[in-house]
């Protein structure tokens, strides 16, 4: 539990420090209510995501138990996993360069990078599907931690 606790202390750190680099001029974090990202988002989740966190983003089944490498499996995107618990940056460059990279210290994750793979926007559009979905008590807890 405490390594868990230092990664999320890694990750929220790293992903302030990046906010300038990688957020997209003009984009003022997820862009959750816009149709076009949310329904591109949609089918990108469908093609590159789901096949981890679940069609209805509900994660691994056994999510917060190690699997059978010891290795953290993919959470819920849903109400029910703690994605909603990180400000935008900090997804942003989780999804974009993964978590190993972005927590460091020889952390090791199956959450592989997508530089190369998706666009910014294309990522952007990915949490705005999932935030999309989340109740407006859900969101407006996550967006109060965007500062």
């Amino acid at each position: 539990m405490k390594k868990v606790g230092m990664a999320a202390a890694a990750i929220i750190g790293v992903g302030a420090l990046t906010v300038m680099v990688t957020q997209p001029s003009g984009n003022e974090g997820i862009p959750y209510k816009d149709a076009n990202s949310i329904n591109n988002g949609r089918e990108l989740y469908a093609d590159q995501c789901a096949s981890c966190h679940g069609v209805q983003l509900e994660g691994a089944k056994n999510w917060r138990e190690p699997d059978e490498d010891g290795m953290t499996q993919a959470p819920p995107h849903d109400e029910t996993g703690h994605t909603w618990h990180h400000p935008d940056i900090t997804l942003f460059d989780i999804t974009k360069f993964g978590t190993a990279k972005i927590v460091g210290q020889g952390y090791q994750s199956n959450m592989p990078g997508f530089e190369g793979v998706l666009s910014d926007q294309e990522i952007w559009d990915i949490l705005a599907y999932i935030k999309s979905t989340w109740s407006e008590r859900i969101i407006e807890m996550h967006n109060q931690r965007n500062g």
